[in-house]
């Protein structure tokens, strides 16, 4: 039988940093707002959560990796809403972001979370912002205390 490592528990005096896009706030409010509901229900305390607004998601990645290089957050979540136009322009938002905020956590060792939308249609977007898909923000907050409890036990 294999040796699982487990999650450990929260600390309640975790610090949680979240980094949201201006653009489409209509959309990224929604995800907000999930996210830090599902940091409350696991019992982080809105004093243990800090927000910082950009101005789109191209500007997520040097807001999360000053963050994260501070090393008081647990995690940093990032969440934005790309919506596809009429050119490829969100395809270039959405890989430069992507590749950033993973490679921003592999080098401060802090998990740095991927919670931009990537739709094609301003419906998909809503439907991934609390409507009949879910709430995107309330699925990365989870899994960002998630991974900070799973950090705790590792090596």
């Amino acid at each position: 039988m294999p040796n699982i490592i487990a999650i450990a528990e929260l600390d309640p005096n975790n610090r949680f940093a979240i980094v949201v896009a201006r653009w489409n706030e209509n959309i990224t409010r929604k995800l907000l707002d999930g996210a830090v509901k599902t940091l409350n229900e696991q019992g982080i305390a809105d004093e243990s959560i800090d927000v910082a607004w950009v101005p789109g998601s191209m500007e997520l990645p040097l807001v999360a990796k000053r963050l994260a290089a501070s090393q008081r957050y647990a995690a940093v979540i990032c969440l934005g809403a790309v919506i596809r136009g009429e050119t490829t322009h969100d395809q270039h938002i959405n890989r430069a972001v992507s590749l950033a905020i993973t490679q921003i956590s592999l080098d401060t060792n802090i998990p740095v979370l991927f919670g931009v939308l990537t739709c094609e249609t301003m419906e998909q977007a809503l439907n991934r912002a609390g409507g009949r898909v879910g709430n995107k923000g309330a699925e990365c907050a989870e899994a960002a205390v998630q991974m900070a409890a799973l950090l705790k036990n590792l090596p």
